[in-house]
C-alpha cells in the first residue's frame, strides 16, 4: 500500500511539473517588453553611474517656513530732548582744587547693542582673479546692527549672539555658526559704527557732542578736541569736571595743558565731561543730573523695547510653528506633492521610497532604509535593476535597466553613488531556489489531495 502511495505521488508530481509555468510566474527583466518596446540593459559601472547621474533633477525643497526665524524687533524708542541745565550765581575762588580720577583700564573693546558690524564674505571668482589678488575686491559686504537682545540676524544662519564679545571672540562665534549651517566659513568682521559706548562732552566747548569709544582708547584731550575745543577767554577759573560712577572729578584747565599726564586721562563708557567756567558745581551738577536722567530714560525705553521684542518674537514663533505643523499634517495625509521611487521584487517590503528634500538620494539609500532592505535568503543579488523611463515624449515606451551585480560586495560602493530620479523602479529578482520553493508550495496541496484520493 505504501509503495502504491509513493508511486501515485511521483506520477502526480511528474504530471504537474510540465504545467508549473501556468501555476507560478515570477517577474524578470527582459530585453523586449510585452508591448514590443525595447529595454536597454546596461551594467552599473563607474562610467555608467556618471552617465545615469547626468539626467537633470532638482530635488524638492522645504517651504520657507522651515528656514525662517522669528525675526528681530525694532530699536529703542526716542526719549526726546534733554532739559536745559540750571544757572546759579557765580563765585570765584582764589585757587581751584585738583581731583584726578583713578586710572581706567577697560580692556579691549567689546561689541554692544547698537553697534553696526560689517561682515565681508568672498564671492565666487575665477582662479585668475585669485592669483592676481583681485579676490578682495570681489567681497560681498553686509552690515548688521546688534539688536536689543545682543544678537545679529544673518540670512541662512539665524540669530547670533555677539554682544559683550571682543572682535576676536565674535569672529570665533561666527565661524562656529557658519560651520554649523554648512556655509563656507571664509569671512572678515569689522565694526563699521560704534554706537554702544559713548562719552558726552558739554559746557564751554564749541560743539557739545557725544563721542563714541572705538577700538582705540579715547583720552581727555581728544574728547575736548572733538567737541571743538574750550571756548573761554579766561582760563584761570576754568575747570574740566569728569563725572564717573557717581563721583565728580575736577581738573583745572591750566593744569591740563601744563601737565602732559593729565591730558592723557583715558575715558570709559558712561563718562561725562563738562567744561565749567565757574567755581560752583551747580552748572556741572545740572549737566550731570540730566545725563543721569537721560540714562534712566534710555534704560526704561530699552526695557519696554525688550518686552515688546519678546512678545513680537513669541507671536512670530507661534505662527511659524503652526504653519510648520499644518505642513507636516498635510505630508502625513499625503496631500503634498513629493517625488517617489518604487521598490518591487525581492525586497523587504514592496513599497515606494520618498525622495528627500533638498538633496538627491542614492540606490543604497533606498535599498538599505529601515523599511526596505535586501533579504539575501530569497533575493538574487546578481539581479538588481534600476528601471528608468525616458523623459523624451518621442521615446515614451523606452526603458533603460541599470543592472547591478552585487555578488562582489565591492560593487555595492557603486550603489552609494548611483543617484535616483523620480519614478525609478528598483527591482530585485528572486533566487532560482526561491522560485522552485514557491512552485512546490503551490502544487503541494493539490498533490496531497490527488494522492490521497487515489490511495483510497
Amino acid at each position: 500500500m505504501r509503495f502504491m502511495t509513493v508511486l501515485l505521488m511521483s506520477t502526480a508530481l511528474s504530471a504537474g511539473l510540465p504545467g508549473c509555468g501556468a501555476i507560478y510566474h515570477s517577474p524578470s527583466v527582459e530585453t523586449v517588453a510585452s508591448d514590443g518596446s525595447k529595454v536597454r540593459i546596461l551594467p552599473v559601472t563607474a562610467e555608467n553611474v556618471m552617465l545615469a547621474n547626468r539626467s537633470a533633477y532638482h530635488p524638492k525643497t522645504l517651504p520657507a517656513i522651515f528656514s525662517q526665524g522669528a525675526g528681530a524687533g525694532s530699536g529703542l524708542r526716542g526719549t526726546g530732548p534733554t532739559p536745559d541745565p540750571a544757572l546759579t550765581a557765580r563765585v570765584r575762588p582764589s585757587e581751584l582744587e585738583v581731583r584726578i580720577p583713578p586710572a581706567a583700564n577697560p580692556g579691549p573693546y567689546r561689541i554692544g547693542v547698537g553697534d553696526v558690524v560689517l561682515l565681508a564674505t568672498p564671492r565666487a571668482g575665477s582662479t585668475v582673479e585669485e592669483l592676481s589678488g583681485l579676490l578682495a575686491a570681489q567681497n560681498s559686504r553686509q552690515g548688521y546692527t546688534v539688536q536689543d537682545d545682543g544678537k545679529i540676524a544673518i540670512p541662512d544662519v539665524g540669530r547670533v549672539q555677539i554682544a559683550g564679545m571682543t572682535l576676536e571672540e565674535a569672529e570665533d562665534e561666527l565661524f562656529q555658526q557658519l560651520v554649523a549651517a554648512q556655509i563656507e566659513p571664509t569671512f572678515s568682521l569689522e565694526i563699521a559704527e560704534f554706537n554702544s559706548r559713548r562719552v558726552s562732552v558739554g559746557g564751554a566747548v564749541a560743539s557739545p557732542t557725544v563721542e563714541p569709544i572705538t577700538l582705540t582708547p579715547l583720552y581727555l584731550d581728544e574728547a575736548l578736541t572733538a567737541a571743538g575745543g574750550v571756548t573761554v577767554a579766561d582760563q584761570d577759573y576754568t575747570s574740566v569736571r569728569l563725572y564717573r560712577d557717581g563721583t565728580i572729578y575736577q581738573i583745572p584747565l591750566t593744569q591740563i595743558y601744563a601737565r602732559n599726564g593729565l591730558r592723557r586721562i583715558q575715558l570709559v563708557d558712561g563718562d561725562s565731561v563738562f567744561v565749567d567756567t565757574e567755581y560752583e558745581l551747580t552748572l556741572a551738577q545740572a549737566y550731570f543730573a540730566e545725563q543721569i536722567q537721560l540714562a534712566q530714560l534710555n534704560q526704561s525705553a530699552r526695557s519696554a523695547a525688550l518686552s515688546e521684542l519678546s512678545t513680537e518674537v513669541t507671536l512670530r514663533r507661534d505662527a511659524l510653528d503652526e504653519a510648520r505643523d499644518n505642513y507636516l499634517a498635510k505630508v502625513d495625509l499625503d496631500a503634498v506633492e513629493r517625488d517617489y521611487v518604487y521598490l518591487a521584487g525581492e525586497v523587504g517590503k514592496q513599497s515606494r521610497f520618498t525622495l528627500p528634500y533638498g538633496r538627491t538620494a542614492t540606490l543604497a539609500d533606498a535599498l538599505y532604509s529601515s523599511a526596505n532592505g535586501v533579504p539575501t535568503a530569497t533575493a538574487d543579488v546578481r539581479e538588481i535593476y534600476v528601471l528608468r523611463g525616458s523623459s523624451d515624449p518621442r521615446e515614451f515606451a523606452a526603458v533603460t535597466a541599470w543592472h547591478l551585480d552585487a555578488r562582489n560586495a565591492a560593487n555595492l560602493m557603486l550603489a552609494t553613488r548611483f543617484e535616483l530620479r523620480p519614478d525609478d523602479v528598483i527591482f530585485i529578482a528572486e533566487q532560482p531556489v526561491t522560485r522552485w520553493n514557491r512552485v512546490i508550495q503551490q502544487i503541494t496541496p493539490s498533490l496531497i489531495t490527488s494522492v490521497t484520493a487515489a490511495a483510497y
